[in-house]
């Protein structure tokens, strides 16, 4: 009886928490899931929703409706509303704070009356090679391809008919927040992602806009870079409310009220960092989905310019060098959906998750090196290999010891060798760093595999925490409860009251596996060939 009285009480507690709008929601709209999460003042997760998508090739780009933003928004609203409801008997009316974040960079180009342009080009496209080179050049400061300049700058060069039209450019994050509060607006973190930041005066680099708005091509343009840019905002600051028509947007069915506080809009590095407590100088985080990014916080700036090395920052402003890979688990995902359609056919019923755990627990028991197999998972461009578009490929010699062990063990290998290329980079080239580095995002809910294979990449130990799983919308919902402390720097934050209590697992690198993992990205460098090959004997969009 004692236990079931304790529930209720606990039940009971939330529930007020809930009414007296005690709580901050986080929604990250990632590559392939729309996530929202609901916690307490205590940092627990309270209730969830999300909303499956995926990203289509429309004209030989990567691209996202807006009209599917809204949908999978409302549909994780929803859901999570749903959940409150079920669980604590409260119609969720109120929330305390409120923050939107979402994959970085990109391009979302408006008019003067908020009419889109182009369809969003989302980070994924590699057509802004030519800018690329040419910001990087100079600025000489890494201008990636994904960046939101180098898309406005190729969009430029290339004589793109909307051009001359453009009032203003923002992310994905930024464009939701717009709509939510009227505010044009951008956290720092996800700002840097789209032009370089000061990391003194935490918005972007006066220099740099000159130079930009003084090349020839950009000067005979109507606008100034200045005025068609988000203004960057620090963690803490004051983003704006919600307003009557942004409520509506979340929640059609009228029952979430406007005026809620909302946090400044960032991206998914930025919130895995949050996620991961990296935040202060020389930690550092690995964020795994769709694509991949290991972001370390910089004591200082780099002493050469690296193409392979994004610098971005934190959501407070300090600077941070990423090695970033634009594929991961697409790959991945689709040869344990073949493993899936086998089980069904032979009438084995597995759940998704046990399939997982399954496949990845086999991949410890193979070769150190994974038998001589080699896997390519690009399925698209990657700029760290230079490789303008993606095949994805199996290859081995008739000498490679095809098992399932080893199978999955060169999958694994595979899909994290392209983000090691910029990490080798920063550790080797650059001698940064790393106190501690912190893995999360879904694969890491398979207990020991992925955080021990990521151990022997990059021959570092790598913490998993407790809140790994729930990935940026968690840490979303952190940085708008943050809007209630902004007195305490956000590392002391995390520390003091977010991750006081936090439980973790730590794996440290088996010698054995570093070794393998080395044999084996040697193996795969040497045989970028093949994927350059099947680039040009396969063709991208079917017939």
């Amino acid at each position: 009886m004692a236990g079931i009285q304790d529930a209720s009480e606990h039940v009971a507690a939330i529930a007020e928490k809930i009414r007296a709008g005690k709580t901050s929601l986080g929604i990250e709209l990632g590559s392939t899931r729309i996530k929202a999460v609901l916690i307490d003042d205590r940092y627990t997760t309270i209730a969830a929703g999300d909303y499956g998508w995926e990203n289509r090739l429309e004209d030989g780009l990567w691209t996202y409706p807006l009209e599917e933003v809204w949908e999978g928004v409302q549909h994780a609203y929803a859901a999570l509303a749903n959940d409150v409801e079920t669980a604590y008997g409260e119609k969720l009316t109120r929330i305390g704070s409120l923050g939107f974040s979402a994959m970085m960079h990109g391009y979302l180009a408006f008019d003067k009356d908020g009419r889109l342009l182009v369809p969003f080009r989302t980070w994924r496209n590699t057509n802004t090679h030519e800018a690329h080179e040419k910001l990087s050049e100079l600025f000489q400061y890494n201008i990636p391809e994904r960046w939101s300049i180098a898309h406005l700058y190729q969009a430029i060069i290339d004589h793109e008919e909307h051009v001359p039209r453009i009032a203003y450019i923002t992310t994905l994050a930024g464009y939701v927040h717009w709509k939510l509060t009227g505010r044009k607006v951008l956290g720092v973190g996800d700002a840097s992602g789209m032009f370089p930041i000061d990391p003194v005066s935490k918005t972007f680099e006066s220099d740099m806009l000159r130079q930009f708005a003084e090349l020839p091509e950009v000067a005979e343009q109507a606008w100034s870079i200045e005025d068609i840019l988000p203004t960057p905002l620090v963690a803490g600051q004051h983003a704006g409310e919600l307003s009557e028509e942004g409520a509506a947007l979340i929640d059609p069915s009228g029952s979430l009220m406007a005026g809620t506080l909302l946090a400044p809009p960032e991206g998914d590095a930025g919130t895995g960092m949050v996620a991961t407590n990296s935040v202060r100088v020389r930690t550092g985080n690995v964020s795994a989905g769709t694509s991949i990014f290991a972001t370390v916080v910089l004591e200082h700036k780099l002493a050469a310019l690296h193409p392979e090395i994004d610098l971005v920052t934190t959501p407070a402003g300090d600077l941070a060098g990423m090695s970033h890979a634009n594929n991961f688990t697409s790959d991945l995902n689709a040869w344990v959906r073949v493993f899936k359609d086998f089980a069904q056919a032979a009438g084995i019923q597995l759940d998704t998750g046990a399939l997982y755990a399954t496949l990845f627990k086999s991949a410890l028991e193979g070769d150190a090196d994974a038998g001589g197999l080699l896997n390519y998972c690009f399925y698209s461009g990657e700029f760290l290999a230079g490789l303008p578009e993606g095949r994805p490929v199996f290859a081995r010699g008739p000498e490679g010891r095809m098992t399932l062990a080893n199978f999955m063990r060169a999958q694994l290998f595979s899909a994290f060798s392209p983000v090691k290329i910029g990490m080798d980079v920063m550790v080797k080239d650059e001698g940064v760093q790393v106190d501690s580095l912190v893995g999360h995002g879904g694969i890491f809910t398979t207990p020991q595999v992925a955080q021990k294979i990521l151990a022997a990449a990059f021959n570092a130990p790598i913490k998993v925490m407790s809140t790994a799983a729930e990935g940026g919308a968690w840490g979303m919902a952190v940085l708008a409860d943050y809007l209630w402390h902004p007195e305490t720097p956000l590392a002391d934050y995390l520390d003091e009251r977010v991750f006081a209590d936090a439980q973790s697992t730590t794996e440290q690198p088996d010698p054995v596996d570093v070794a393998g993992f080395e044999s084996f990205f040697t193996r795969f460098i040497a045989g970028l060939p093949i994927e350059k090959a099947a680039i040009e004997a396969i063709p991208l969009e079917e017939d």
